[in-house]
C-alpha cells in the first residue's frame, strides 16, 4: 500500500468517524429531549455533557490504547451470527425505551418523583461500569458491536485486564450505565426497560459464550481457567 493510499484510508477513517460521532450525539439529544417535550431540562443536560464528556475521553484513550477498534466498531463485520441479528431487533427498542419513557415520567406526564440524591448513586454505577466497558475495549482489539469469529484478523482469546476475572467484563460494565440512565433522569418507569435491556445483555452474553466455546480457538481452555461469564462468584 502506497503513503498516498495510506492517508487517504486515514483521511476516510476519520470522516467517517466525525460523521458517525456528530451523527450520534444528535440522535441521542432528540432521544432524550423529545419525550420530554421542552429543551430546558437540567437532568436532561447534565446526562447529555456527562455522555458527551465521556465519548471524548473514551475516544482519546483508545485512540492511544487501542485505535483498531474504533475502526472496526464503525461497521458491521462480516460473518455477524444470525441470532445476534435478531438480538439487536428487541434490545435496541428496549434500551432507547429507557430515555423515551424517562423524559415521558420526569417531565412530560410526571408520572413519577425520584428524589434529587439518587443522581449521585446513578453516578456511582455508572462510573465503575464505564471504567470497565472502556478497559475492556482497550485491552481487545477484537471487542466489535457485533457477534462473530473475526478469521480475517487472527481473531485469538484475550485473557489480560479484565478478562482475567470475567470472560465478557465489557457486558458487566454496560449493565452499570442500563442501570445508571433511569437515577441520572429521574424516572422510576424507566428502570422497566432498563431491566429489560439487562436481561438481554444477559441472554447475549450467555449465546456469545456458546458461540466462542464452539468456534474459536482455544476458548475452552480460557473458559477453564476464569470459569465466570459476568459476575465472579456468581455466573
Amino acid at each position: 500500500m502506497t503513503l498516498q493510499h495510506m492517508g487517504t484510508r486515514k483521511t476516510g477513517s476519520v470522516a467517517r468517524l466525525l460523521t458517525a460521532s456528530i451523527t450520534g450525539l444528535v440522535f441521542f439529544a432528540a432521544i432524550i429531549f423529545w419525550p420530554a417535550g421542552r429543551i430546558d431540562w437540567i437532568e436532561g443536560w447534565l446526562y447529555f455533557g456527562l455522555v458527551t464528556t465521556n465519548l471524548l475521553i473514551n475516544f482519546v484513550y483508545l485512540r492511544r490504547i487501542n485505535p483498531e477498534v474504533i475502526e472496526h466498531r464503525l461497521r458491521l463485520g462480516k460473518g455477524t451470527k444470525l441470532w445476534d441479528k435478531l438480538w439487536s431487533v428487541f434490545f435496541t427498542p428496549a434500551f432507547l425505551a429507557i430515555y423515551v419513557i424517562a423524559g415521558f415520567d420526569a417531565v412530560r406526564f410526571e408520572w413519577s418523583t425520584m428524589p434529587w440524591w439518587l443522581w449521585p448513586l446513578g453516578f456511582a454505577l455508572w462510573l465503575p461500569g464505564n471504567i470497565l466497558f472502556t478497559w475492556s475495549m482497550g485491552v481487545n482489539p477484537f471487542f466489535e458491536k457485533t457477534v462473530r469469529i473475526q478469521t480475517e484478523r487472527g481473531h485469538r482469546v484475550i485473557d489480560t485486564g479484565p478478562y482475567s476475572y470475567v470472560r465478557h467484563p465489557g457486558y458487566l460494565g454496560f449493565l452499570g450505565w442500563s442501570l445508571s440512565t433511569p437515577l441520572f433522569l429521574g424516572s422510576w418507569w424507566a428502570f422497566l426497560p432498563a431491566l429489560l435491556s439487562i436481561v438481554l445483555i444477559v441472554i447475549r452474553a450467555a449465546l456469545e459464550d456458546r458461540t466462542l466455546h464452539e468456534e474459536l480457538t482455544g476458548y475452552r481452555d480460557y473458559a477453564n481457567r476464569v470459569p465466570y461469564r459476568l459476575i465472579p462468584g456468581i455466573w
